[in-house]
């Protein structure tokens, strides 16, 4: 019988008895005695950083989830590990997932815990938990932050940061001035907790909801609510009966419930960004997902969720409209149901309840009558991308969604910050924007840039979208027509590498197609001419990743972090 509580993985000095005691010793600083030693042992992996400021909950939620630990007759003990707050973190924080993931992976597996509370939000934080949980494959359960509550400024409501982008645009092209902006900024994030959009952080709350990873209500609760702190109970109880029971997260992070996250993700118009890791969380698990299967199902997966930025409210309205239990209600007939959830229910024993659609309402519509008839995002492929890249279209212009045009070509980030408002930038409205060398390697990291700003002497002329190319990211908190995530990259000689400006594109939305018009033997020339550029200076923790980081279409995690592939989802 395996080793369980102070019992588990033992210190090892050569003297398994006097491990076990000094083990108890310590524990007894720390004003435990052996009737709490007896008990399962729940980690809290609490990520509160001064510089994550969507986590400034927790130092509140923490107590609550320990309570609920208490209640269920746990032992609980908080840990803490790396936090990754968005927009602190230089060049993104999406070079650390893979860094956060493997710093939890470890905690988990070195520590005598029988389960783990996740407690994190922002953005790369819950892809980043899960993956380092599904690794170490001991019970877990997750615990977002929840989203912030709306602001308001001169009678406008605002949210960040769909908001932020959005004004910030007008500032640009001179519509706002700096008192307007100074004020703005005073109101976009009047709460703790994450993004109050449809952003990354809101769409992994959901996702993770719909794996059954997260107590019902957990995604969208808001931080400031009572509601959240009463998750937070709820969820350590929770995390109690899943080490009692020994549920480890395989059980519940199947093929099929990864397929209900992918209907989540496309019904809810979620964010680009939950392609990338809800691949790399499947890869931990030896799960394959071809970003065809995303194509697929979203062509009779339908758009239902009203929000920001692909419709018109927030994540508070989203949670008093009922939350996910809607969503999964409404979806309920194409989800597999037969799921296990951390409550110890399968999906469709917790979706048994009589149910109504509340048509007070029109934030969650009904399936009968969608937002958008197909899901939010698709899949592109062509000589640019073949092997595959994303465009969000529920947030995209219907008449860009078939376009030819020339190329206006940014070599990398430095290039586009340099160039992008000179007044003598050759560029019309017209134009395809493209950036390139931004990619996972290329960046490094694959920060979200790929929302390339509008050039402000358009910006001035009222331009507010167009087509966007590149090999980077894109917040979901952002809007435009903007195709992400090319792959390859152009840093690994993909034919984003070899793109001149004035080349034409042609991106074909309803046929899929993202193609570099330019004939094979020009491509040819070019492909000899280019050379792959290298960074003799990488070190530590960058070198691992540049040398191990695998492309967009495969989740951008470290190769040798993913074990060997059992099950294809396509």
């Amino acid at each position: 019988m395996a080793a369980k509580g102070i019992e588990r993985g033992l210190t090892n000095y050569g003297d398994a008895g006097f491990s076990r005691f000094l083990r108890g010793a310590f524990m007894r600083q720390m004003g435990y005695d052996e009737q709490d030693l007896a008990k399962p042992i729940i980690g809290i992996f609490n990520t509160y950083s001064d510089l994550n400021p969507c986590h400034r909950g927790f130092k509140e939620l923490a107590p609550a989830v320990r309570r609920g630990v208490t209640q269920a007759g746990g032992l609980p003990v908080e840990l803490p590990t790396i936090s990754l707050g968005e927009t602190f973190l230089n060049p993104t924080s999406m070079l650390f997932r893979n860094l956060m993931a493997m710093d939890t992976e470890e905690m988990i597996r070195a520590h005598p815990l029988d389960a783990v509370v996740l407690m994190g939000g922002c953005d790369k934080t819950p892809p980043a938990q899960l993956m380092g949980a599904a690794s170490a494959g001991v019970p877990a359960i997750y615990l977002a932050a929840g989203p912030m509550l709306t602001g308001d400024f001169e009678g406008q409501r605002l949210g960040a940061c769909t908001d932020c982008r959005r004004l910030w645009g007008e500032y640009r092209g001179g519509r706002i001035d700096e008192r307007e902006l100074d004020g703005v900024q005073g109101q976009l994030m009047p709460t703790a907790g994450t993004c109050m959009v449809m952003g990354t952080a809101s769409t992994m709350a959901c996702m993770i909801e719909a794996l059954g990873m997260m107590v019902p209500g957990g995604a969208s609760a808001p931080a400031a609510f009572s509601d959240r702190l009463r998750c937070g109970v709820e969820t350590g109880r929770a995390a109690v009966a899943l080490a009692e029971k020994e549920i480890a997260p395989e059980r519940i992070m199947t093929p099929q419930a990864f397929e209900n996250a992918i209907r989540v993700l496309l019904a809810i118009g979620g964010s680009t960004n939950g392609v990338v890791h809800l691949t790399a969380m499947a890869g931990r698990l030896g799960i394959e997902i071809e970003q065809g299967i995303f194509d697929r199902l979203s062509e009779d997966t339908p758009m239902i969720v009203n929000l920001l930025p692909s419709g018109e409210h927030y994540m508070e309205d989203f949670h008093k409209a009922g939350g996910m239990r809607v969503v999964l209600h409404a979806l309920k007939d194409k989800l597999h149901l037969d799921c296990l959830t951390v409550t110890g229910q399968t999906l469709g024993e917790r979706l048994q309840e009589e149910f109504t659609h509340p048509a007070w309402q029109n934030v969650i519509l009904p399936a009968s009558a969608p937002l958008q008839e197909k899901g939010g995002l698709v899949v592109l492929r062509g000589n640019l991308c073949p092997d595959g890249a994303v465009l969000k279209r529920s947030a995209a212009s219907p008449d860009l969604m078939s376009h030819k045009a020339r190329a206006v070509v940014f070599d990398n980030l430095e290039d586009l910050a340099l160039r992008i408002d000179a007044d003598d930038l050759d560029v019309r409205a017209e134009d395809i924007l493209v950036l390139r060398n931004a990619g996972p390697i290329g960046a490094p990291g694959m920060p979200e840039s790929g929302s390339i700003p509008i050039p402000k002497k358009l910006a001035r002329e009222g331009v507010k979208d167009m087509v966007r190319i590149s090999d980077a990211r894109m917040s979901g908190t952002a809007f435009g027509t903007i195709v992400l995530h090319i792959s390859p990259e152009a840093a690994l000689g993909g034919n984003l590498a070899l793109v001149h400006s004035g080349d034409m594109i042609e991106l074909n939305v309803p046929e899929r197609r993202l193609e570099l018009l330019v004939d094979e033997a020009t491509l040819e020339t070019r492909c000899q001419a280019w050379s792959k550029p290298e960074d003799a200076t990488a070190r530590g923790y960058l070198r691992l990743h540049l040398e191990q980081v695998q492309q967009a279409h495969l989740g951008c995690d470290l190769d040798f972090l993913r074990p060997p592939t059992h099950t294809r989802l396509a």
